[in-house]
């Protein structure tokens, strides 16, 4: 059995997951000099790509396909930045982090404070399955899916189809349901933050189009979006959804055991684990998330107990695109076909 599976890893930390908040403190302050170098590391190459591929549209459409693609992974790098910003955990100066993050958000074309705020209600509700339908990803419980009608299921069904969440998702949830403080409707401060967001956006647009018409956008600006978006998605499906995941009732909930035992730890090459900014440690970040992601790997390293819980490698996360509903007889993610054998 992996050991993402297996429920004894889970339980490997000697600590309670309400003690570890102390020890993580000592983690929570960025280093200036250290966020600057970051931050610079990750736009300079982003902007240079984008000019690159601009470039080679008068040498090969094919090759600005290629050099778009490949900045994907700079502008999913300057996600997670807008993500710690969110945090308070890439500036000490929360106003500094706050418009930085606002500046990412129109290229990550994520109003930034609709987006802090929806983030902040899925830390404080991760797992609790009496909060469930903002800044998550929509999971049934098994007696919740067999209560629906046949369209019902259907429905269900279809969301949670891999086309669907990992497909047509992304470019659903950042080109559309990200125009729209969908959710935080009632406050002006998340109207005026997407409409600004959305402001800028159409200023770019326009100004691509005006300089290099229409292949811009379809060659560098579509292709590196999308698989930043969808590499986003599947990032934030793996952190939560697997097998010995935790859910609880809103009376049994406990926002720090949800944290640990409701967030993997994504194992993935160097590469791609700075690509992403280590947001793979993600149960040391939904334990303490004002720890800046360059600090987590310190935190792995001073304390070995965390790097062996919920562990998962790339390989044995992809099974986790079958797993639907969670069982809360045996406190695990299922699949509908497991469900069915299971229950029918």
């Amino acid at each position: 059995m992996p050991d993402h599976l297996d429920p004894s890893m889970q339980q490997s930390t000697s600590r309670a997951p309400r003690d570890w908040v102390k020890v993580l403190a000592a983690y929570r302050d960025p280093n200036t000099l250290r966020s600057s170098f970051e931050l610079a590391v990750t736009v300079g190459p982003f902007l240079a790509l984008w000019i690159l591929a601009w470039w080679s549209l008068a040498v090969s459409y094919w090759l600005t396909l290629a050099i778009s693609s490949f900045n994907a992974a700079f502008l999913l790098r300057l996600f997670a930045i807008q993500h710690d910003c969110g945090h308070g955990a890439f500036f000490n100066n929360r106003t500094l982090s706050d418009w930085l993050g606002r500046v990412i958000g129109v290229l990550t074309l994520t109003p930034y404070d609709v987006w802090r705020r929806s983030h902040s209600i899925h830390h404080s509700s991760a797992g609790n399955l009496g909060r469930r339908g903002i800044g998550d990803i929509h999971t049934l419980t098994v007696a919740e899916y067999q209560e629906l009608g046949a369209f019902g299921r259907w429905k269900y069904r279809l969301y949670r189809h891999p086309v669907i969440l990992f497909g047509l998702g992304p470019g659903y949830l950042f080109f559309l349901q990200n125009r729209l403080p969908l959710g935080l409707m009632a406050k002006a401060r998340y109207w005026v933050s997407a409409m600004c967001t959305n402001a800028a956006i159409i200023v770019a647009l326009g100004l691509m189009i005006y300089f290099g018409g229409l292949m811009p956008i379809l060659l560098i600006f579509l292709p590196s979006t999308l698989l930043a978006a969808t590499a986003g998605v599947w990032l934030f499906y793996v952190q939560h959804q697997f097998e010995t995941t935790h859910w609880d009732s809103e009376e049994d909930w406990q926002l720090h055991d949800a944290a640990l035992k409701g967030s993997s730890h994504y194992v993935l090459p160097t590469p791609l684990q700075w690509v992403s900014a280590n947001i793979g440690i993600h149960h040391v970040h939904h334990l303490y998330s004002r720890i800046p992601f360059y600090r987590l790997p310190e935190v792995l390293r001073d304390h070995a107990e965390l790097a062996v819980g919920n562990r998962m490698t790339i390989r044995e996360s992809l099974v986790n695109a079958r797993l639907h509903l969670w069982d809360e007889n045996s406190k695990r993610l299922l699949s509908f076909s497991q469900a069915r054998a299971r229950y029918s």
